[in-house]
């Protein structure tokens, strides 16, 4: 869990998965939210749920990017 914690804290892990994140969160709220937010219906609720839609993919993103790098740190052979 520490190697995880450590390699999710890394500047060029975090920076991929927020650009994964705005990318894929923004497309996913566009099509779940955007008629209400161009029409401004939206209620504080759906807000709160549009919001957490940017964390799954920041989520995936990371863990995608970690268990690449220890599957390759894996791979080496032992020096």
């Amino acid at each position: 869990m520490n190697q995880w914690l450590k390699y999710a804290v890394t500047p060029s892990v975090m920076q991929r998965s927020v650009r994964v994140s705005l990318i894929v969160g923004t497309l996913i709220g566009a099509i779940n939210y955007g008629d209400k937010i161009l029409g401004g219906t939206m209620q504080s609720s759906e807000w709160i749920k549009a919001i957490v839609t940017f964390a799954v993919p920041y989520i995936v993103s990371t863990y995608a990017a970690i268990s690449t790098i220890l599957h390759m740190e894996r791979q080496k052979p032992p020096a």
